[in-house]
């Protein structure tokens, strides 16, 4: 099987891109010096010279903050709305199967219930969210052989994420302020990978949720077991979103993702979370506090 992946340089690119190669799969991963989304000649001219059989598109503008800035708004749209459109596009024209990477941000993060996979009530807050769903809105109105596969609260091995950036503070400092009002579940990029590749190699379309088991949480939470797993004696200070105050994007307070779609369709499930944040750790160097 031949498969195009979008945004290799990635946390998420970079472990499908492995998880391909274990698998024997004929794996292409392009950046935006191979193929720039925003730019539907540079589309168009990739899929002649590679003619896939599934794209994995992971290519996103995920800083969410700097998505709400008057001189970038028209850059995350470029990007997340009308370069996956491109991409459907192409996949269309060569009957290739599409999967799609989105976000629980496509959601008002109202109330407490997990919002189900095939829920239609999108309400988006923010810039980044608003153009997720876009992309979701291009994918799905294109195409037939598609998978939109909603995650959240995303880590791996390779970039920037929440655990470096804890681990970082952490390491200097006797005690952090971490948000407690918003709810979750971690997604390890390195189990990701392997759920998606087994999508690719299915014909069991449609929209999913995916992210790794273990219960709901808040970032206070998932803070104190990076801590205590990293053997950090930091203190982790549990504020609200309100009181923590530094955002200018709109989180979702309820994130809870409801997965149960995943194993009715025969996927197996992402791991506990914490066992991903072990072996993550352990990747790192971070459980000798090496990080």
């Amino acid at each position: 099987m031949k498969v195009l992946v979008t945004g290799v340089g990635g946390q998420l690119g970079h472990d499908v891109m492995n998880e391909l190669n274990k698998r024997g799969h004929e794996a292409v991963g392009v950046d935006i010096d191979e193929m720039d989304i925003t730019d539907e000649s540079s589309v168009k001219r990739v899929f002649a010279e590679i003619d896939p059989q599934v794209v994995v598109h992971c290519a996103a503008w995920t800083a969410v903050d700097a998505a709400e800035d008057r001189e970038n708004i028209s850059k995350v749209y470029a990007v997340n709305a009308k370069g996956t459109e491109y991409i459907a596009n192409e996949c269309k024209r060569s009957d290739c199967k599409m999967i799609y990477i989105s976000t629980d941000y496509v959601f008002d993060g109202q109330g407490t219930t997990p919002w189900e996979a095939d829920c239609k009530d999108y309400k988006p807050l923010s810039v980044y969210g608003k153009s997720k769903l876009e992309g979701e809105l291009a994918v799905s109105g294109v195409l037939e052989k598609y998978f939109i596969v909603r995650i959240a609260w995303a880590f791996g091995t390779n970039g920037k994420n929440f655990i470096k950036t804890m681990l970082r503070i952490g390491k200097t400092n006797a005690s952090v302020r971490v948000v407690c009002d918003q709810i979750g579940t971690p997604t390890y990029t390195y189990d990701l990978a392997r759920l998606l590749v087994d999508m690719a190699e299915s014909e069991k379309y449609g929209y999913y949720h995916a992210t790794n088991e273990g219960g709901y949480i808040s970032w206070y939470d998932f803070t104190k077991e990076i801590f205590r797993q990293a053997g950090y004696a930091t203190e982790v200070v549990p504020v609200t979103t309100a009181e923590y105050g530094l955002s200018k994007a709109a989180r979702p307070f309820n994130s809870r993702l409801d997965k149960s779609k995943l194993t009715e369709s025969g996927f197996k499930p992402l791991p506990d979370w914490r066992d991903a944040l072990k072996r993550y750790l352990a990747a790192q160097g971070a459980d000798n506090g090496t990080n």
